[in-house]
């Protein structure tokens, strides 16, 4: 593998509109990836084993962003090696597609990278000498390399009939992206904030009666000091 690089949360089955059993190893690689990811965005590309698709090994893939809309294969299974007839690694994940439907791709790819976002994407190969009509499947799902960038991508391409002669290259019939939803940038609930409890009252001061407090009597008229008063006693 390429070194350089379930919880509860929001999964989108990316390949529900597929019911045929030849692409069931679609849906075993979207598994482990989802799995991996757990509530975040998506998985880091170092936590990749290849024994966790083990049985869906040969048709899955992983490429490295080397430009705008431009990834090539750094790991690819037995599977994209015979759609081709030749060893596929190094090679941009565009060989597979005919010219007209590259430009679909490279915007696919770069919209994956930059939302990011997971796609579903259904293929056709037209029939020719020596080559029977062939469909296929492809499914991308973003991976975070080692420096935290969103610069790789797990993916799994699957084609169900009589490959005939190679190399066999696809036009991009259907595209499905989806953005990605995790709990972590799911927007949280406003909180109710509990009510403060009302203060207690004041304890009231009891006043005997409706009586007010009596005040000290002063006149206000200006008086000379009394002069010292004697007891005079007279028999008259």
């Amino acid at each position: 593998m390429d070194n350089g690089g379930k919880n509860t949360h929001n999964v989108v089955n990316m390949t529900q509109h597929v019911s045929e059993t030849g692409f069931t190893p679609l849906s075993q690689v979207e598994a482990y990836w989802e799995a991996l990811r757990g509530t975040r965005l998506m998985p880091n590309r170092s936590e990749i084993d290849p024994r966790g698709i083990e049985q869906a090994l040969e048709y899955a893939f992983i490429v490295e962003r080397i430009a705008p809309g431009i990834a090539r294969l750094r790991i690819a299974g037995s599977h994209l090696s015979d759609l081709m007839g030749m060893e596929v690694r190094g090679m941009p994940l565009t060989a597979f597609i005919t010219p007209a439907s590259r430009r679909q791709l490279s915007d696919t790819l770069e919209e994956v990278f930059e939302t990011p976002a997971t796609c579903t994407m259904m293929l056709h190969s037209e029939k020719g000498p020596g080559m029977q009509p062939l469909d296929a499947r492809l499914i991308l799902m973003p991976l975070k390399s080692d420096l935290g960038d969103v610069s790789r991508i797990l993916g799994a391409l699957v084609a169900v009939g009589d490959m005939g002669r190679s190399p066999r290259r696809f036009d991009v019939t259907a595209s499905s992206l989806r953005p990605i939803v995790s709990e972590q940038s799911m927007p949280l609930r406003a909180k109710r904030e509990p009510k403060k409890p009302l203060p207690a009252p004041k304890p009231t001061v009891e006043v005997p009666g409706f009586a007010e407090a009596k005040a000290e009597f002063r006149t206000e008229t200006p008086r000379r000091e009394a002069p010292y008063l004697r007891l005079v006693k007279t028999d008259d």
